[in-house]
């Protein structure tokens, strides 16, 4: 009886010291299955982090898939806070951006198509901007609500600044909300790091449906 006694406590000893560390149980039972805690680090790869500060109808933590091939890594190097995110002039930013002024030292905002993911980079680059993140914003594409692999477009040209690619659907939200508030930038920090952060407790834009 003793010995039986001892052999329960022991495993109730092992339970409770998974319990309090990363592990953690699903109901407090004994013979309740384990659950591991995921970091957000074991389900992003190598994506990266926004936040939108200001306007406060946008104050949510955005995720970038950064381009494969090309341009600079957004590394420990390379960061912006208090950064204005505007959208580009013209908007697929496949010629010279006409609001330069407004681009220079911040982050500009970029729709695909008519040109490579290359050119948009080098042309926010060449208007002054300190990254580009580029969306899908026709909403009848197939791509529109998902991440899109950038690579080069195998000229022998590169970007010297970082480029990301951000979900059709919040690009949408963005641009209508700042039309709406007759704004013509948003406020963001680039990137945030949430490397330890559990995914569930990430705040993710209502309208992605997390």
């Amino acid at each position: 009886m003793f010995r039986s006694q001892c052999m329960t406590a022991g495993i109730l000893f092992i339970i409770l010291t998974f319990c309090f560390g990363r592990w953690s149980c699903i109901n407090g039972e004994v013979n309740d299955i384990f659950a591991y805690e995921v970091y957000t680090q074991d389900i992003i790869g190598g994506d990266v982090f926004f936040e939108i500060i200001d306007p406060v109808e946008l104050e949510y933590t955005y995720r970038l898939r950064p381009a494969k091939d090309f341009g600079t890594p957004f590394n420990a190097s390379f960061r912006v806070e208090n950064v204005a995110l505007v959208p580009a002039e013209p908007a697929d930013a496949c010629t010279a951006l006409k609001n330069a002024y407004d681009t220079r030292g911040n982050v500009v905002l970029i729709e695909r198509g008519e040109c490579s993911f290359l050119t948009k980079t080098i042309n926010a680059e060449m208007a002054g901007a300190r990254a580009a993140i580029i969306t899908e914003s026709n909403v009848e594409s197939t791509e529109y609500d998902y991440y899109i692999e950038m690579v080069h477009d195998n000229s022998d040209r590169d970007a010297n600044i970082p480029a990301g690619f951000l979900l059709g659907k919040n690009s949408r939200v963005i641009r209508s909300t700042l039309q709406k508030l007759n704004r013509k930038y948003a406020v963001i920090n680039l990137p945030v790091n949430l490397t330890f952060t559990p995914p569930h407790l990430i705040n993710h834009p209502p309208w992605l449906g997390w």
